[in-house]
C-alpha cells in the first residue's frame, strides 16, 4: 500500500468509530509499524488543518479521534441536536482539578486536600463523564481510585494531563480554603445552596 493508501485507511477506521482509537491498534490494522503510522498521523494532522477542511485529527494521549473544528459549531448545532452541555461549579471545578493533577486518587485523598465532604461532587463528575474509576487502591478496604476521561480532555482542549499548567502546592491550600468557605455559605443557605454558584462555568461537548 502507498503512503496515501494507508491515510485513507486510516481515516476510514477514525471515522468510522467515532471515538478516539488507540496508535498501537491503527497500526495493528493496517499492519505497519507504530513509528510509522505516528508518522502518518502526523502527515494527516497536517493535511487537516487546511482553512478549506471542517475537521480536524485530534491526539488524546496515545489515542486519535477525527472530530470537527469549533470554529464551526453554529453551523453544527443547526443541523444536529444540541451538544450536551453542563455547569461545572466552584465545587466540582475544585474536585476536578484534585483529580486532574493527583491521579489516580482516592476519595479520602480529595477530602483531604478540600477539608469538605466530596462524595457529591465525585458522583456529579462521574455522570459527566469527565472522571471514571482507575482501580482500586492496594490498601485496608480498597478504596476506589479516580482519574480523568479522554471526555475531560477533549472539554478542556488537551491533547494529554501532562499538558495541565503547573499548581503550585500554594494553590492547592488556597482550594482548601475556598472549599470550606463554600461548605459554611451552604450551611447557612436555606435550600442547602443548590443554586448557580457565581464561579460556575459551562463547559460542552
Amino acid at each position: 500500500m502507498t503512503d496515501s493508501e494507508y491515510k485513507a485507511a486510516a481515516e476510514a477506521i477514525l471515522f468510522t468509530m467515532g471515538t478516539a482509537v488507540p496508535l498501537h491498534t491503527l497500526a495493528g490494522a493496517l499492519e505497519i509499524s507504530d513509528e510509522r503510522m505516528e508518522e502518518l498521523l502526523r502527515d494527516m494532522e497536517t493535511a487537516y488543518q487546511a482553512p478549506e477542511r471542517g475537521i480536524q485529527l485530534r491526539r488524546l494521549n496515545d489515542s486519535y479521534q477525527l472530530s470537527t473544528k469549533p470554529q464551526f459549531f453554529r453551523q453544527l448545532v443547526a443541523v444536529a441536536s444540541q451538544p450536551k452541555r453542563y455547569t461545572l461549579s466552584q465545587a466540582l471545578l475544585e474536585t476536578l482539578a484534585i483529580v486532574a493533577y493527583k491521579q489516580p486518587v482516592t476519595r479520602l485523598e480529595i477530602e483531604k486536600i478540600r477539608g469538605v465532604s466530596s462524595g457529591h461532587a465525585l458522583n456529579r463528575l462521574v455522570e459527566y463523564g469527565l472522571i471514571e474509576e482507575a482501580g482500586r487502591l492496594n490498601a485496608p478496604g480498597r478504596p476506589l481510585l479516580f482519574g480523568t476521561t479522554e471526555e475531560f480532555l477533549r472539554a478542556f482542549g488537551l491533547s494529554q494531563t501532562g499538558d495541565l499548567p503547573q499548581v503550585s502546592s500554594e494553590e492547592f491550600e488556597k482550594m482548601k480554603q475556598m472549599a470550606e468557605a463554600e461548605a459554611d455559605r451552604q450551611e447557612q443557605q436555606p435550600d442547602g445552596g443548590s443554586g448557580k454558584s457565581e464561579d460556575a462555568i459551562d463547559v460542552g461537548i
